[in-house]
């Protein structure tokens, strides 16, 4: 069974609180990171449907590792009126802690299986049509640079994510289970708009290692041109609300995820000037 949350944020738990997390993941650092989230709107958690991205003043896609300071500015211009940030049916909806989906037992109407190679099965197997296409294309991308790319977890529906969450509930409590699982409802998976990769050899899935290995090395620095970012960077925790997890992929599409590595803008909440969600409201 795979997690939205799953063993690497015990694992980088217990790294952090033994002082040697970042040593032994040096590695893995992203070139350019923030460490404090952008102006939050109002506490109630409401938020505006018409983010202000802005466009990226080139037209070549550089390196996510571009030495380019990163920027809070929200998008604007061509990008600021796309999409809806709370239809979960949209392709820049927000999901975190503090953001439920609406309904909370939302099912994407259009999931399907995607032409890649598989690790999993069942529902896990499937994306919305979007995401499937623009995967095929991203693990096609992975094959000609010679990296081999699974898919290890899709959609996730919210039974599945309920018996998931309610298991780590029931054996260690619910704050620790909320370190571990999404609640119900608050978890990217059910969306159809993310999935976790793995390494085709199967290397330490869904484990810290997994950050040194090939997929997740080439999916770091080319998943933004077929319109994926790594949702929850190194670091970013107190923003995002989860550790750092190199396996998982976020489609917002290409103009946006470009948009983000040329800026050097690591979290969708700081991208769209959303609050930090560290944790559930």
């Amino acid at each position: 069974m795979y997690h939205n949350c799953g063993p690497s944020r015990r694992s980088f738990t217990a790294l952090l609180a033994a002082g040697v997390g970042i040593t032994a993941l040096a590695a893995c650092t992203p070139g350019s990171q923030i460490a404090s989230p952008a102006a939050a709107p109002s506490p109630s958690g409401s938020q505006t449907d018409t983010p202000t991205p802005a466009v990226a003043t080139t037209t070549a896609a550089p390196s996510p590792a571009s030495e380019a300071p990163p920027s809070n500015t929200p998008p604007s211009g061509a990008l600021s009126q796309k999409y809806s940030l709370s239809d979960p049916a949209s392709q820049w909806v927000i999901v975190n802690k503090h953001r439920p989906l609406t309904p909370l037992q939302f099912v994407p109407p259009d999931l399907v299986q995607p032409h890649v190679q598989l690790a999993v099965s069942g529902e896990a197997a499937l994306l919305n049509s979007t995401t499937a296409a623009a995967a095929e294309k991203l693990f096609a991308g992975a094959a000609s640079a010679g990296v081999s790319m699974t898919l290890a977890s899709g959609y996730r529906s919210f039974q599945t994510q309920t018996a998931t969450y309610n298991g780590y509930a029931n054996s260690r409590g619910q704050a620790s289970a909320d370190t571990a699982s999404a609640r119900p409802g608050f978890s990217e998976h059910q969306t159809g708009w993310a999935f976790d990769i793995g390494d085709g050899g199967g290397a330490c899935s869904f484990q810290p290692c997994f950050a040194e290995q090939p997929a997740a090395v080439w999916a770091k620095a080319n998943a933004f041109k077929y319109g994926f970012v790594v949702r929850y960077p190194w670091m970013l925790h107190e923003i995002t609300g989860y550790y750092y997890e190199p396996w998982h992929l976020r489609f917002v599409g290409v103009e946006a995820a470009t948009d983000m590595a040329n800026r050097g803008i690591g979290t969708l909440e700081e991208y769209f000037g959303l609050q930090a969600a560290p944790g559930y409201l």
